[in-house]
């Protein structure tokens, strides 16, 4: 028999690439989320990315550091002349705008990559000017709406809501 001690979560061991496609949540054309963890206490949240188009994806700062590792593709940032390829480990510095793009030049046309967020993902423009952001609360809010469309219903997510 397991015990539960008061104020401390369950473990979460899941399979990260789904069997069902429904898990993926759409966060653009051609671009997915799976959500792994969402945690409202320290606004962090950890989620695999799948992109299968080429293209820019989005031009964006973090306040605080991010971490990704490729699991498959490949992926880079307009702004630096690496390619993240499967098997790179990634860390992002907070405070640098950079800009993710799957194109000829990664060699692939599809990518997914583990990602560890701390803080926000604030969304800019060319001039650097703020178009929008994405926090443990709006990906909650993304999650929420996809799942209950879906017909895996709203509180599917709360398996991974810390």
């Amino acid at each position: 028999m397991i015990v539960q001690l008061p104020g401390i979560q369950p473990e979460i061991a899941v399979q990260a690439i789904p069997d069902d496609e429904r898990v993926w949540v759409p966060q653009a054309e051609g671009v997915w989320f799976r959500p792994l963890l969402l945690n409202t206490v320290t606004g962090s949240w950890c989620n695999l990315l799948r992109v299968r188009r080429s293209g820019v994806l989005s031009r964006h700062i973090h306040p605080s550091w991010v971490t990704g590792y490729v699991i498959r593709g490949a992926w880079r940032y307009l702004e630096h002349d690496w390619v993240a390829t499967t098997g790179s480990f990634v860390y992002e510095p907070p405070g640098e705008i950079h800009t993710l793009v799957v194109d000829e030049m990664t060699g692939a046309d599809e990518m997914i990559t583990f990602f560890t967020i701390h803080g926000a993902m604030v969304y800019v423009d060319e001039a650097g000017a703020v178009t929008g952001y994405e926090d443990v609360h709006t990906k909650i809010a993304m999650c929420r709406r996809h799942y209950e469309a879906c017909g895996l219903g709203a509180g599917y997510l709360d398996a991974y809501l810390r």
